[in-house]
Order: structure tokens, then sequence, then C-alpha cells
């Protein structure tokens, strides 16, 4: 079953759903999707009712703007609950806490920050929203001095991105502050079948520019990294699966591993995998369709895929814009010299920049052994590719 939702439907999930003949939520961006595809779309409460009526069903939406929908017509079901153990960052927190009892976090409304003392965490610490999305109001603070400046930061943004995603998806009344979890940074997209048992469908490595930088910019994924972690993370996600009693459950995780091989989540992100369908880097990287594969319960063939991709990169880049910019006033984007960044495009995803900070998601493949494309693009200014009403 599945619920298509803002910000984005990919041509692979909806041709994906489109063939699966499984039911389909009517939502305005199911109805734009499916427009001449002649797909049945359920309404609600007929959508509500096929899902109750089966024990197993297996529901995916690729946006967690679904998840208000969820917590009001299958309120009945487990499903709300188990979705709130993880969009509720500070319920994670607590869900793992006596794994990690040194880590320090604390939960704070909006009007609490300026009065919170920076002293009571080790720094350098990071501030999120508690119910957050897209690295939006995610920032790191090194000193005691940063603190009001960046107090001062998050309440210019939340006027900003008050209007971009429903409350379920970006709440900014309340944030967590926690320590940084040092280590390299990891995303690995997984489901848990009827059983309760976790198959991992991808694992990305997250590049960063420097040490603050927190931005979304490039994923990457390799057979190499598929080897050297699908068997730590599937024991880490399988002790998180039994303590929140998952079952036909998909996800997304975000993981740090430390330099002694020691794993720490930063985040899980319920009913989905990659957002923006990003999930599609393993269609690119391996021939996976990750939608299938969780919907079929499919394991995928590591041993085959190894013989045929070991030697390549495979990356998602993400053209995301400063909060400065205004989106309203972009006129153009010139994506020919964006694309030319890199040798080998696999596919350039325009998006919607005046309603959301990306023009575009790009799939690319690079040598295992030279990501000098990837490192260029990762601190680079976009703005230059943006053409702003009234330039010359």
């Amino acid at each position: 079953m599945f619920i298509l939702e803002e910000p984005y439907v990919s041509d692979l999930l909806a041709h994906t759903v489109a063939a699966s003949g499984l039911p389909v939520l009517d939502t305005p961006m199911a109805r734009e999707v499916f427009a001449s595809a002649g797909t049945p779309l359920l309404d609600d409460d007929a959508f509500a009712a096929a899902f109750a009526s089966h024990a197993d069903a297996r529901l995916y939406s690729n946006s967690e703007n679904a998840i208000g929908w969820i917590a009001e017509h299958l309120a009945d079901t487990a499903l709300p609950g188990r979705i709130d153990v993880f969009k509720d960052k500070v319920r994670f927190r607590r869900l793992v806490a006596d794994l990690y009892p040194a880590y320090g976090f604390a939960d704070l409304r909006l009007d609490e920050l300026r009065a919170f003392d920076p002293t009571t965490l080790k720094l350098p610490f990071v501030i999120k929203p508690a119910v957050g999305f897209f690295s939006m109001g995610v920032h790191v603070v090194d000193s005691v001095a940063a603190w009001p400046e960046t107090v001062a930061l998050i309440e210019r943004e939340v006027e900003s991105f008050a209007s971009v995603y429903p409350d379920q998806v970006l709440g900014l009344d309340r944030f967590i502050v926690e320590e940084v979890i040092d280590g390299e940074e990891f995303a690995v997209d997984a489901y848990f079948d009827s059983a309760g048992e976790v198959t991992i469908v991808n694992i990305y490595g997250h590049l960063f520019a420097s040490a603050d930088d927190v931005s979304d910019r490039v994923y990457y994924t390799s057979i190499e990294l598929i080897e050297r972690f699908r068997g730590p993370f599937a024991e880490f996600l399988a002790e998180v699966g039994r303590r929140a009693e998952l079952a036909d459950f998909p996800m997304h995780a975000e993981i740090r591993v430390d330099a002694t091989g020691n794993i720490a989540p930063i985040e899980i992100n319920p009913m989905r995998f990659g957002g923006w369908c990003a999930t599609d880097l393993a269609h690119f990287a391996y021939g996976i369709n990750p939608y299938t594969t969780y919907m079929d319960g499919i394991s995928p063939d590591w041993t085959r895929i190894a013989e045929e991709c070991r030697g390549k990169l495979t990356a998602l880049v993400v053209a995301d814009l400063p909060s400065s910019v205004e989106l309203s006033a972009i006129e153009s984007v010139d994506y020919a010299a964006f694309a030319a960044n890199f040798s080998r495009v696999l596919e350039l995803r325009p998006t919607d920049f005046h309603h959301y900070p990306v023009f575009a998601f790009t799939f690319v493949e690079v040598p295992a052994d030279d990501v000098s494309e990837l490192d260029a693009v990762l601190g680079a200014d976009l703005t230059s590719y943006v053409t702003m009403r009234g330039n010359i």
C-alpha cells in the first residue's frame, strides 16, 4: 500500500506503484502523478479499511507528510505509536538511552532556548528540531559565546521554514540539544518484515565539507561500503526493532561510527527510505528497486551485486540553497552548467526551487578511487547557478 505526498515522487516510484496493483491513497500528489495513468485511488475510509483488514499489510510513504494522515485514520492500529517513537527525536533518545549512558541531551521549547545554559552539555553540541527533516534548523554550537547568535538564527529560520513542511514533518516549537557524536556518518535504508527481521536495502556514506558542516550535500554508496557495514548495521537495527516492536516497517536511519567501530544512532526516520526519493540511489548503484524490495520482502543478492559493481562509486548530490536566498525571486537555474561538474551524470532531477531550498537531486558515478568531483562540489557556492529576477 502506498501514500504519495509532497515534496517529490520519482518516475521509478511512480512506475513501481502503478505496476504493483496495490492500494494507493487518493492525495493531491497521487492525483497529479497518476492523472493520465488510470491508476485507481482509494479515499480515506476505503484505504484505512484496506489496511486494517490485513494484519500483515505493508505501507510505504515517500514522505513524512503522510504521518498526520496515519495518526488520524489508522489510530486503532500500532502504526502511529511506532512512528512517533522515531519521529520525536527526544523519545527516540530515551528509547536507546541505556545503550549510551554518558550521552547528554536536553529537550527544550523554542521559548526556552535563550535561557538555556550551554555549559550544561559538552561542547561542541548540536541543536535541531525535535521533529525535523532535511537538516533544516540544525546547527553545531562550538562555544558558549556562540549560543546567543545560534538562538537568534534559529528564531529567524522558524519564520522562514514555517510554511515549507507540515508540523508532523518539521516541528519548530520543540528542539533537542545533544552532544556531537564523533565518527563517520552513514545513512541506511532498511525494513523489518512480518517476523521483525531486518533487511538492509542500501547504505550511504555522508560526506561533509568541514567539521561544522551539517548539510545534506553529498551521499555515496559502493559495494565496499556495503560489505564493511551491512552486518554491524543490521545487528544494531535489529536491537532497535526489538525495543520498538517493529514489523512490516521501513526506515531511513542515520548513524555514526567512531574510530573503534562503535555504532551510535543520530536519528531514524519512519515509514520511508531516503527522502525526496533519494533511496533511488540503490537503483542507480546496484539495480535494486527499493520499493519492491520492501513490498515483496526481497533481500538483495549482495554476492551477485558485488561481482558486478566492485570498483565504482555512485553518489547523490543535493543542490541545496542557503536560507538567505529568496526562493520566490529565483528566475532560473543553469542546470547544464551544474551538470558539467560531473563526468558521468546518471540522472538529474530538477525540483520546485520556488517552494523548497533545493534546485536538483543529481545521481552521478565516479571511480571508487577518485572522488575529486564530489569533494569539489561539497563546499561550492551553488548560488552561482541561480539567476534572480532583476539580475542581468
